[in-house]
């Protein structure tokens, strides 16, 4: 676990993912069939949707999946500089968004399908299985794989003696942001009362599997317990059927749960089975945004860039914070309107634009505007 899920070393590299759920341009309601993506995205199909595709990246190297439910999804390659992480990928989703308008397709601009039911497309064991599990629990798990999108962030996990400050400053920054880009109020056509729908899906699907954990103590040693203890849902091996059995965890699984013993290979894929706010991959993967509409994605993303480029305004962050740690819900169903949220946010969000100034593209500007939109 220390060593493939937090590698350690200077923070230099960035990432982004981008989803955007998908939809019929005469009618955003209707829904949506494996025949109709597959002809739009051509030869960028991945495998998971057209098993002998090329699969070919974007143009500027951006490679395009497809979730359960059909949205897509780009995945910049890591880069040391935030102008051109967001110049490369900006390019790739003009260019897949253009792709999709020839098909009568078009992204949505919310982090959640805000009118169909859930609707899986991608026909494989994996999510055959997880949605098996997540159906003991309600209709989440179905819409969180089928209906949700997000802006993911990839950053550095940092040196060793800063894994534990880095981990826990993202932590208690992420009902902040989330408040400050929710952008998922409706669906099944009709306000649901929540800021962020998304999130509450999120938190909702698999109690364990996807809340945050806990951030006190080593976050290498909490992960590892956290991932051992976690039931496992998808269990590769031939045949159609990846089905677990109901509760078991991977530690049982190493003690005899199952008359095979795991390998390290499954270990790893178990580890892909996980879907909390902020996640190990080797980097931290900050998975707490909503999609956000046309180029927005630009600002969360540039802010975390900024807010974790420097040590020392890490350990602002984390004061700033403080205030607002833990208050996932409240970030959900309030946004910006919980007080507490929004004193945080001010301080954070004053701190990112004076980092961001100088960077170009009017980015600080923008960000400043947008914050101020939603404080208002």
């Amino acid at each position: 676990m220390a060593s493939v899920c937090f590698k350690h070393g200077p923070p230099r590299l960035l990432g982004v993912e981008l989803e955007w759920t998908l939809h019929h341009r005469s009618d955003p309601g209707r829904a949506l069939d494996a025949a109709t993506l597959i002809a739009a995205l051509g030869p960028h199909a991945p495998r998971s949707l057209v098993p002998d595709s090329p699969h070919q990246s974007l143009p500027n190297g951006s490679v395009l999946s497809v979730e359960p439910g059909g949205q897509v999804e780009i995945s910049s390659l890591p880069t040391s500089s935030l102008r051109s992480l967001l110049s490369v990928v900006a390019a790739d989703s003009d260019y897949l968004r253009r792709r999709l308008e020839k098909a009568g397709l078009v992204l949505g601009e919310s982090g959640l399908d805000p009118y169909r039911h859930p609707n899986r497309i991608l026909r494989v064991p994996r999510y055959q299985a997880m949605e098996n599990a997540f159906d003991r629990i309600g209709l989440d798990g179905r819409l969180m794989m089928c209906s949700t999108a997000g802006v993911q962030v990839c950053l550095d996990a940092g040196e060793p003696d800063r894994i534990a400050a880095r981990w826990n400053a993202l932590h208690a920054l992420g009902p902040v942001m989330i408040a400050a880009f929710a952008n998922s109020p409706r669906l099944f056509g009709v306000e649901t009362g929540w800021a962020s729908t998304r999130t509450r899906v999120l938190l909702d699907t698999d109690p364990p599997r996807t809340r945050p954990g806990p951030t006190r103590g080593d976050p290498v040693r909490g992960w590892a317990r956290r991932m051992l203890d976690m039931s496992v849902v998808c269990r590769r091996r031939d045949g159609d059927d990846w089905s677990a059995p109901s509760g078991l965890s991977f530690a049982e699984w190493i003690h005899g749960g199952l008359p095979e013993a795991p390998t390290r290979d499954d270990l790893d894929y178990h580890l892909t089975t996980v879907f909390p706010p902020v996640r190990a991959r080797g980097y931290l993967e900050v998975r707490y945004l909503d999609a956000q509409s046309g180029s927005d994605w630009m600002l969360p993303t540039a802010a975390l860039a900024a807010l974790f480029a420097d040590e020392s305004a890490v350990d602002k962050v984390a004061v700033m914070a403080a205030p607002a740690a833990g208050r996932w819900v409240h970030a959900a169903r309030s946004g910006l309107a919980d007080p507490v949220l929004a004193q945080s946010a001010r301080e954070i969000f004053d701190l990112a634009c004076r980092l961001l100034d100088g960077v170009g593209g009017g980015l600080a500007e923008r960000l400043a505007e947008h914050v101020a939109r939603r404080l208002s």
